[in-house]
């Protein structure tokens, strides 16, 4: 079940749902949006080989750029970025979000996407986005910006094992900023 705006609210006041920090003004009826933060992860050219090793830390693959308060950030055609909410986001062990990008952005050829669309209970952190220009012309970017929204769904009952607990080996507990994959930690050896 879908909470509701009335809903996300209780749960919010209850301390159950974390979303630090809340803008009033962005509680729709079934959704939270949320903003970009000032963080960017930018893909460095000429870095790597013609090829990614999945094996090996990507963390140098990009360049973390920061937005200033009022100055763009000028996405190219073609071009992605990572990046990260201005809010917190901390679910109890009963809840899970989904998180889309908004629908005006992506009529002009924005495209935001969650890099796990998927929040498990017992989240807590910035959720690192994946936005992408599909545009023809450059887009601006601007901190604050809403840049997506955020769903709730409750489930049947409590997860016996939340995200962030040693047995899952979750990777981005936590996270502060826009994240760089660590999907080189899944092979043997690599484990955080």
């Amino acid at each position: 079940m879908i909470l509701s705006d009335r809903t996300i609210k209780a749960e919010i006041a209850r301390g159950r749902l974390i979303i630090d920090p809340l803008d009033p003004s962005c509680i729709q009826p079934a959704s939270v949006d949320v903003r970009l933060d000032k963080g960017l992860l930018v893909c460095r050219t000429k870095r790597h080989e013609s090829y990614i090793d999945l094996r090996q830390g990507l963390d140098d693959l990009n360049q973390l750029v920061e937005l200033e308060e009022d100055e763009p950030f000028l996405l190219e055609a073609g071009g992605f970025v990572l990046v990260s909410t201005l809010e917190l986001i901390g679910l109890p062990d009963d809840i899970v979000a989904r998180l889309e990008g908004k629908s005006s952005l992506a009529r002009i050829g924005l495209l935001v996407h969650s890099t796990a669309g998927y929040v498990d209970p017992g989240w807590r952190g910035r959720l690192t986005l994946h936005v992408s220009n599909l545009a023809k012309f450059p887009v601006t970017l601007y901190y604050g910006m809403k840049i997506g929204q955020i769903s709730f769904l409750r489930l049947t009952s409590p997860a016996e094992n939340l995200y962030g607990s040693s047995k899952l080996g979750s990777k981005y507990q936590g996270q502060t900023g826009p994240t760089a994959s660590r999907y080189h930690c899944n092979f043997e050896g690599n484990q955080q």
